[in-house]
């Protein structure tokens, strides 16, 4: 199949390919791919968005690190490719990059395109006649607000620990009075090898930050470990996270979520599920992760890139996210967005159930454990907030209200899932990006209008923040 390039795309197309990507957080290559595995049930690539409804309060801003400058110092390793990638995703959210390669660096990707990318000066000498008229290797360590070393090789470790500084990127390091944070990228012998060992730790004193590195297999034929460099939106959200001045509320709070469906395997081959796509969920971590929150989100089978900032623990049935719940005990709040399957087969076929004459007359159901009651009528450890959620097709009051009073929760958030509300396009509510719910409580029921998951999102976290801590957000 043939490979299309962006910058080949007709300019009417490449502009609504940017505008669409950048309001939903994403690369026009990620947009592209999401787009293409949407189109069969989807709106059109050039057709407007559907207008928001009025909220009260503005939408979060996808530009999180506007203003910010980054330096980033970009080691000699196979992973210094992912730093063209890492630099377009920086300056999507609005940030400068201004970037310092070592020489190594320069045989694993080129000055040119560093630079392309970055749209600025890429500097590599520590004695430069342009740049040091004014002390450039010092200007540069003191303008940027992050240093980010990304790949951080064995050798800039090394330097960075014994306070080396021979050339441009080791001189930056040692006179910066500004957060640093490093990616690390080697081989899996040379991350275990002791001298790193010490390497690491003299850093990690020092106060110099980590992402990474991750386990997976390296470039090397038969060499797999820990190594490898994280992803360039890992690195990113470490960076948002370190340059986030905004209020954190809900610092210190640990609070336990679930998202997406569950699968009930009927045998092998199949199963029992539902429609939820866990994007309302994923958006809610999110959210509350922004907010200071150390986030435990207990998810079921997505297509969903984990959430920055967020712990993650993948189940697939509800007796999995039951157990992964009850672990995670004590917390301060809970929030229960996944559609928990209801029902699962009573007993799961050891081989594939065979199509015969005459077909299945009924498959034996039996009834899962019921979270969102369990956590909500805990006696002993009882979070001080649960939400749970309730997807209705039909009295949607009347339903919310049942379920807020069996389950013993503070809040029900009702949203009718139906395909003729209207929400979500041809998707849905479950499924799409849009959504519109009520809050339900024992005092009153608060209809919000239909907006992104994303602004519903924020307004729970807020109103999370709210019962929590005395800070008002």
């Amino acid at each position: 199949m043939a490979s299309i390039t962006i910058r080949n795309l007709e300019p009417e197309i490449k502009e609504a390919l940017r505008k669409r990507a950048a309001s939903n957080g994403r690369s026009m290559e990620e947009e592209a791919r999401h787009y293409f595995a949407q189109m069969a049930a989807g709106p059109s690539l050039l057709a407007p968005a559907p207008a928001p409804a009025p909220i009260s309060v503005s939408d979060p801003s996808p530009q999180t690190l506007a203003g910010k400058r980054i330096c980033l110092i970009i080691g000699g390793g196979i992973a210094a490719y992912k730093c063209l990638d890492l630099i377009r995703r920086l300056r999507e959210r609005g940030a400068s990059v201004r970037p310092v390669m070592t020489k190594a660096a320069t045989e694993f990707v080129t000055e040119l395109s560093i630079g392309a990318i970055a749209n600025d000066t890429v500097f590599t000498e520590l004695f430069d006649r342009n740049a040091e008229h004014d002390v450039g290797h010092i200007r540069l360590s003191r303008e940027a607000d992050l240093i980010v070393v990304a790949p951080a090789t064995a050798d800039l470790m090394g330097k960075m620990s014994n306070g080396l500084a021979n050339d441009l990127a080791s001189t930056v390091l040692m006179a910066t009075d500004k957060p640093v944070l490093i990616a690390p990228a080697m081989n899996p012998k040379m991350w275990e090898h002791p001298a790193t060992k010490r390497n690491r730790k003299t850093l990690q004193n020092d106060g110099i930050h980590f992402n990474g590195p991750r386990a997976g297999e390296m470039a090397e034929s038969g060499e797999a470990g820990f190594g490898r460099m994280a992803e360039p939106l890992e690195i990113v959200g470490a960076i948002e996270q370190l340059l986030d001045t905004r209020p954190k509320p809900l610092a210190g709070k640990k609070i336990i979520m679930t998202s997406g469906p569950t699968h009930e395997p009927i045998d092998p081959v199949r199963y029992i599920a539902n429609r939820s796509s866990g994007k309302q969920g994923y958006a809610i971590a999110t959210a509350l992760a922004d907010l200071g929150a150390d986030v435990y989100l207990v998810s079921g089978p997505t297509s969903l890139s984990k959430p920055q900032n967020v712990k993650t623990i993948d189940v697939e049935t509800a007796r999995e996210m039951y157990d992964a719940v009850h672990q995670l005990l004590p917390a301060d709040a809970a929030i229960f967005v996944a559609a928990v399957a209801d029902y699962r087969a009573a007993t799961e076929a050891d081989e594939k159930i065979k199509k015969e004459k005459g077909g299945i007359n009924a498959i034996a159901l039996t009834e899962n454990p019921d979270i969102l009651a369990s956590i909500g009528n805990h006696e002993a450890k009882r979070p001080q907030l649960v939400i749970g959620f309730a997807a209705e097709t039909q009295n949607l009051i009347k339903h919310g209200a049942s379920k807020l009073k069996r389950k013993g929760a503070d809040y029900i958030v009702a949203n009718d899932v139906s395909p003729d509300t209207g929400i979500g396009g041809k998707t849905g509510v479950m499924g799409g990006d849009r959504n519109r719910v009520t809050l339900i409580s024992k005092k009153k029921n608060d209809a919000w209008p239909e907006m992104t998951k994303q602004q519903v999102a924020h307004e729970l976290a807020q109103l999370v923040a709210q019962h929590l801590v005395t800070v008002k957000v």
